[in-house]
């Protein structure tokens, strides 16, 4: 699970992770309460329905939370290294936040055999 602070460098987190051999990745965008809070994106004065113009704003200012599963630690050290690659070390600040979570169980993942 990656948040990643910078959307612009979304296209090159994707190939990266996909030269890494990630097979499946899922983005959606985020927003954290600290950017809330300094972007002030919760506007109480945002209209009931907003433009087009409005939501492309909100869309541009979120993050951006890549998820997938990967099999093994040396997959994850492959991970880690390939997001590192495009935005430098994730001890820097504002670069994005990277977990990994034990999975117990998984289902509906279908595999491509050989």
């Amino acid at each position: 699970l990656f948040v990643l602070h910078d959307p612009e460098k979304l296209r090159d987190i994707l190939d990266s992770w996909d030269r890494a051999g990630v097979s499946g990745i899922t983005v959606f965008p985020s927003t954290g309460i600290g950017r809330l809070k300094k972007d002030d994106l919760l506007q109480e004065d945002m209209p009931l329905i907003p433009s087009l113009e409005d939501l492309l704003l909100t869309y541009e200012k979120s993050n951006r939370t890549l998820f997938s599963l990967v099999e093994g630690e040396e997959m994850v050290d492959r991970l880690v290294k390939a997001t590192e690659d495009v935005i430098g070390d994730l001890d820097n600040p504002n670069t994005g936040i990277l977990t990994v979570i034990p999975v117990a169980r998984t289902y509906g993942l279908h595999r491509k055999t050989s």
